[in-house]
């Protein structure tokens, strides 16, 4: 998402939470929102109960489906050509708004061009959808006159993450569904401050406020505010940093509430990379499967141990309060001030206030805001100045670059495709139960949810000889792990859907090292696999 900072907010939600429950349409593409944003997902319930349209676009049956006036199983990795689709009907059958293409636009007959190649027979070819539902899904889209378009990482985990976003956006600015209440290109988030990181500059490219590191302009005002020089040069992102580990250019890490070894693709490579490390320090709460390669840890402290804020998904920046004094004695700011100042950088910062105020100071976006205006009800950037009310909704009455610029994108295959020696299509997820990969630190949790079931379609089943409850390895090019058989229907023929939240069933050993060119996010939603019996369900 980093390359669309300057377009949508770098990951932002373009609209409100709020307006979802009030929806005309909601267009949901690659979300499993009741499971993965919970909170969000039941507003969505809520608004299709109160007689907005749903349509959910996703390979697996998943909870809303199930509401859904058009449920679209798509073939994973389709994405481009079932938009392009969509777009070649609209634009046929003039369904789309002149009026904003003509004045918020540039670029249509472009974008006119190619997605004039993708004809309805084609995409129902690439997709598996069939021509009736496109029809259907294109002219209820473009015809309603407030539409909501949400994703989220079955959209962003592919090699063709970055355009996957950009024709989602084609989508909804040929419509007129952007700059109003109701409307917008929707991301949510993938837990609660990751919009916070972003926005304070935990990317590779960017100051706090997406200021870039290479512009002198930005460069010089954060060193002389924090009176040091800065470097101008690009950083690594977190796929960067591993090939350089295994390859010996980069030495040492600090990683601070991130547990790669679990959660990040062909994990081999990271144990590899954590292991080719002189030296690690890990900043956590638990012994996780990263910090156990660790050869310091630093105890954390948890969100309730914490003073601050967070901004999530709908741009909203919040208070966090402590609810108790920090177990390990400090805050995660104030370890890493103890770390600075004995590494000859002192800092004088007495409170998260002060460290807020000086941000705030040097991001325009957060210029107006303090802890007073938010001590009750946050606000949501852009806020500039301390008059200003907050922004519920982006691009008003243009873009950040002017006009929207649409872009052509052509379909772009996954990495890696079933073939003869590995014949099923993994794709990966979350599950409610345990959302933010917590299995091993919580007896309740685990009570409910205690193994993987990795899913498997009944025709696959009988074939292989699987009943639920069965013990299989599953396989693919880069390792091999074991999991338990639920057989279900969620999951079409040909596709194998596991979580990625057991320890003792490392579901990212399997997945691709296949990366988005642009954001360097993980090709997690497709990739090749093998599935063999290995062990009989008991009956008890």
């Amino acid at each position: 998402m980093a390359g669309l900072a300057t377009s949508f907010g770098s990951g932002a939600m373009t609209n409100s939470i709020s307006e979802i429950e009030n929806a005309e349409l909601l267009f949901l593409i690659g979300t499993n929102t009741t499971e993965a944003h919970p909170v969000i997902g039941y507003k969505m319930r809520q608004a299709a109960r109160k007689g907005a349209k749903l349509i959910v676009v996703d390979p697996r049956r998943i909870e809303l489906a199930e509401e859904a006036d058009y449920w679209l199983r798509i073939k994973p990795g389709t994405d481009i050509p079932f938009l392009n689709g969509l777009m070649n009907i609209i634009i046929a059958e003039n369904l789309y708004n002149q009026q904003f293409v003509d004045e918020r636009t540039e670029n249509f007959a472009a974008l006119k061009e190619t997605v004039g190649k993708y004809t309805p027979d084609y995409v129902s070819d690439l997709t598996d959808i069939p021509v009736e539902d496109l029809y259907a899904v294109a002219r209820l889209y473009a015809g309603t006159d407030k539409a909501m378009a949400f994703y989220t990482l079955g959209i962003t985990e592919h090699v063709c993450g970055t355009n996957n976003v950009m024709n989602v956006a084609n989508l909804a600015m040929l419509t007129g569904h952007m700059g109003r209440p109701g409307t917008g290109v929707n991301p949510i988030r993938g837990q609660n401050n990751v919009q916070g990181a972003c926005d304070m500059g935990a990317l590779p490219n960017v100051f706090p406020g997406y200021q870039r590191v290479i512009d002198p302009a930005a460069r010089g005002k954060f060193e002389q505010a924090w009176g040091v020089p800065l470097a101008g040069e690009l950083g690594l992102m977190i796929p960067e940093m591993f090939d350089k580990a295994n390859s010996g250019e980069l030495k040492a890490m600090y990683i601070l509430g991130e547990n790669p070894v679990l959660t990040d693709p062909n994990s081999n490579h990271i144990r590899s990379g954590l292991d080719k490390l002189e030296f690690l320090v890990v900043h956590e709460l638990f012994l996780t499967e990263t910090a156990a390669y660790a050869d310091v840890i630093l105890p954390a402290a948890s969100f309730a141990e914490t003073d601050g804020t967070f901004t999530n998904t709908e741009r909203r920046v919040q208070r966090v309060r402590k609810a108790i004094e920090p177990l390990p004695g400090k805050t995660n700011w104030q370890t890493m001030i103890a770390l600075c100042e004995k590494m000859g950088h002192p800092m004088s910062y007495s409170t998260a206030e002060e460290i807020f105020l000086e941000m705030a100071s040097l991001t325009p976006s957060y210029g107006g805001i303090n802890y007073t205006r938010i001590d009750e009800k946050g606000l949501q950037w852009p806020c500039p100045t301390a008059e200003h009310p907050g922004t519920p909704y982006l691009h008003a009455n243009s873009f950040v670059r002017g006009k929207g610029l649409f872009q052509s994108i052509e379909h772009i295959p996954p990495a890696e495709m079933p073939d003869q020696e590995y014949p099923f299509l993994l794709s990966t997820g979350r599950i409610l139960y345990h959302y933010n990969v917590t299995t091993p630190y919580s007896a309740g949790i685990a009570s409910m949810w205690s193994d993987e079931y990795t899913e498997v379609n009944p025709e696959d089943a009988a074939r292989l000889g699987f009943v639920s409850g069965d013990i299989a390895r599953v396989s693919s090019r880069r390792g091999e792990v074991t999991t338990k058989v639920t057989v279900t229907d969620r999951v079409p023929p040909g596709m194998v859907w596991m979580s990625f939240h057991y320890g003792e069933t490392p579901t990212n050993v399997l997945t691709s090292a296949a990366l988005d060119p642009i954001t360097k996010t993980g090709e997690y939603k497709v990739c090749a696999i093998k599935i063999n019996k290995i062990k009989e369900h008991i009956h008890e």
